[in-house]
């Protein structure tokens, strides 16, 4: 049996989730009524399911509380950090001391940047 597991985010917009995502993982977003699937290379990725009563988590421990999060390992924090807020995403918690930001995407749903600390030999 071959699965492959597909993330479905619940949003009031589906065309902001949809695009947010897309935009993320430089996909395109296949349309339905009441569903998007994020596409990336003719592969489905992400999956947004209309809620029209949907109420974002309220990060970390508000009513509701988050009950599944994404972390994006990144390669450039800077790059992707421009990439999502231009997307529209909100940051949630500032890095400080960590090696991950946490933001909300359009329908308020946490994720995270995250990135490997670089040595001082191989960071210039």
């Amino acid at each position: 049996m071959h699965v492959t597991p597909i993330v479905v985010f619940d949003a009031a917009d589906l065309d902001a989730e949809s695009s947010f995502w897309a935009g993320v993982f430089d996909g395109t977003v296949r349309r339905d009524d009441d569903w998007h699937m994020v596409q990336v290379d003719g592969e489905s990725k992400v999956g947004v399911q209309l809620a029209p009563g949907h109420t974002p988590p309220q990060w970390p421990d508000g009513v509701p509380q988050q009950q599944i999060h994404l972390d994006l390992w990144v390669e450039d924090f800077a790059a992707s950090h421009a990439r999502v807020m231009e997307l529209g995403a909100r940051v949630l918690s500032e890095a400080g001391d960590n090696n991950f930001q946490v933001y909300a995407d359009p329908a308020g749903h946490p994720f995270c940047l995250c990135w490997e600390e670089r040595d001082a030999e191989t960071s210039d």
